[in-house]
């Protein structure tokens, strides 16, 4: 009996010892955890934190690389601007350069222009005389151009209407304007009978001054014409003109070495060819009588004046 009181004795201690040693861990393990979880929600604000860095080291990171572009927009745009500008100078050497050598043709022209001067001037040592002179026979042309035209108004009145000829003084030339309708028949360079009368009494003015020249000029209105004769206004012109001087050397003798033929096709219009008024205008034969190129030659030559 003893020896089983001893026995459950000793398992109720052994009962009362284990259960204060698992109150102890259970104690401790809770304390634990406790510390545990207290340490996990610090590592969860942390890991916030951390996490809202990273947003922020983005947000930089982001930014950074928007300033890196347009700096190297920046870089590229001033890279061109410089090319700009390198060629910006180079265009102005070249154009300096290119300066300075006609600032040279010019030095060496103005020395040559200085040489001729010397020269006129040693040659016009008696330029009174020859102001006198030019004077003179600019006196002597006006005259003759003046006399001229009344002869050519006086042969040229009877039995022509006024309205298809014009005489005109222009500087150191007389010339006559006739209409195409009195010269030439629509369209053609053939010369109807009256300008055979017309052409005849110019002849016995141009005859009678063997020092003069004769320039025929055609011309005609803006109207394009073409023909298995004609090309244009410009074959035309020349055609009419030819006609004029053919008919000056064959029929009234004059010496074509005289003779001049020209065409000026529609152009240098005297007026506009919107009207019809306008194109019979522009319609014309121009006969300019001057004096021989050589005479002016010899005029402005300070070597033929008398000494």
């Amino acid at each position: 009996m003893k020896t089983s009181i001893k026995i459950f004795l000793f398992l109720g201690v052994g009962i009362l010892m284990t259960s204060c040693v698992s109150k102890k861990k259970m104690v401790a393990l809770q304390s634990e955890y406790d510390v545990a979880n207290q340490q996990l929600g610090e590592c969860g604000e942390n890991l916030n934190e951390y996490m809202a860095r990273l947003s922020a080291c983005k947000q930089e990171n982001e930014k950074l690389k928007g300033q890196v572009q347009t700096s190297t927009s920046n870089l590229q745009l001033r890279e061109e601007q410089i090319s700009d500008l390198k060629e910006q100078i180079n265009d102005i050497r070249v154009l300096r350069d290119k300066q300075l050598s006609q600032v040279d043709d010019l030095t060496t022209l103005s020395q040559s222009a200085s040489e001729n001067i010397k020269e006129t001037l040693s040659q016009l040592e008696n330029k009174d005389k020859y102001i006198n002179l030019l004077q003179a026979a600019k006196t002597r042309a006006d005259s003759i151009n003046l006399a001229l035209a009344i002869n050519l108004k006086s042969v040229l009145k009877t039995g022509i209407d006024d309205a298809d000829v014009e005489v005109k003084v222009d500087k150191t030339v007389v010339f006559v304007n006739l209409s195409d309708k009195m010269l030439f028949t629509s369209g053609s360079a053939n010369l109807t009978s009256r300008a055979n009368e017309v052409l005849g009494k110019i002849a016995q003015i141009v005859e009678s001054r063997p020092d003069l020249e004769v320039m025929v000029e055609g011309y005609t209105d803006s109207q394009p014409i073409k023909t298995d004769c004609i090309q244009d206004n410009w074959d035309l012109s020349v055609k009419r003109s030819t006609s004029v001087v053919r008919v000056l050397q064959t029929n009234y003798g004059i010496d074509p070495n005289r003779l001049i033929a020209a065409g000026r096709g529609e152009y240098n219009a005297l007026q506009s060819n919107e009207t019809a008024e306008g194109r019979s205008i522009n319609r014309r034969t121009r006969i300019i009588i001057l004096p021989k190129l050589d005479q002016f030659y010899d005029l402005l030559n300070p070597n033929m004046v008398k000494k």
